[in-house]
């Protein structure tokens, strides 16, 4: 039953997810997908005290500055899967391929703020530079093949949850890829990744699920020496 209710969720999700691009298609030179953020905050998020609206738009702030950075600049990683027999545990490492300076995060615009049930949703737009576009095409040249993954983050983490969901959508497409690829596990994977389409996020069974697209940028794959 509960493999059920995912199913449907998820396929729920794919829904709007198509209806979003249908509404934001994909332009190489402005950047458009809509983020949010809970009005009744998880208990032990933020202090008695403190200012729940600033906590709301600080997520939302935090969320679309880390999801553009991946779409404008992309992100790095070094994955290394987990192999019982030889004691390796599963290992990936994420960082951006260049970080968004102040003045990206200026550039980046919020419109069309709508309440609904317990969340608030905004728009957010990123016009890319010159440079930035021809940055996206060479991304999306036909060398670079397309993957794609959905990941779970706790939603008690905040932010970090958020987070770790995206790294698990990026280390779900990365195995996917490469398990129809490698016949033996490898000993790491490294590579660059540029998100390709708008994301979307949800939440299911007290978890943030995100659904990510990447082009993909391999740098290398280390193999097991034979012992």
């Amino acid at each position: 039953m509960r493999l059920i209710k995912k199913i449907i969720f998820f396929a729920a999700l794919a829904v709007q997810f198509s209806l979003l691009l249908a509404q934001s298609p994909v332009n190489p030179g402005t950047i458009r997908f809509a983020v949010w953020a809970e009005l009744d905050v998880y208990p032990g998020l933020y202090e008695e005290n403190d200012d729940l609206l600033f906590y709301t738009r600080t997520r939302i702030k935090n969320l679309s500055e880390f999801l553009m950075e991946g779409m404008v600049y992309g992100w790095k990683f070094v994955y290394t899967p987990s192999d019982k027999l030889r004691g390796v545990e599963e290992y990936l490492e994420v960082e951006p391929v260049q970080a968004f300076t102040q003045a990206d995060k200026d550039k980046i615009r919020y419109s069309d703020q709508y309440f609904e049930e317990n969340k608030v949703t905004v728009w957010c737009e990123y016009d890319r530079t010159e440079y930035q576009i021809q940055n996206y095409k060479l991304w999306s040249g036909i060398q670079n093949p397309v993957i794609k993954g959905r990941g779970l983050g706790k939603i008690s983490d905040g932010f970090e949850g958020i987070n770790d969901a995206a790294r698990n959508a990026l280390k779900e497409a990365v195995r996917a890829r490469y398990r129809a690829e490698i016949k033996n596990k490898p000993k790491e994977i490294s590579g660059s990744v540029l998100i390709r389409n708008p994301p979307l996020v949800g939440i299911t069974e007290g978890q943030y699920a995100i659904f990510l697209d990447f082009f993909l940028e391999r740098d290398r794959i280390i193999k097991y020496t034979t012992y």
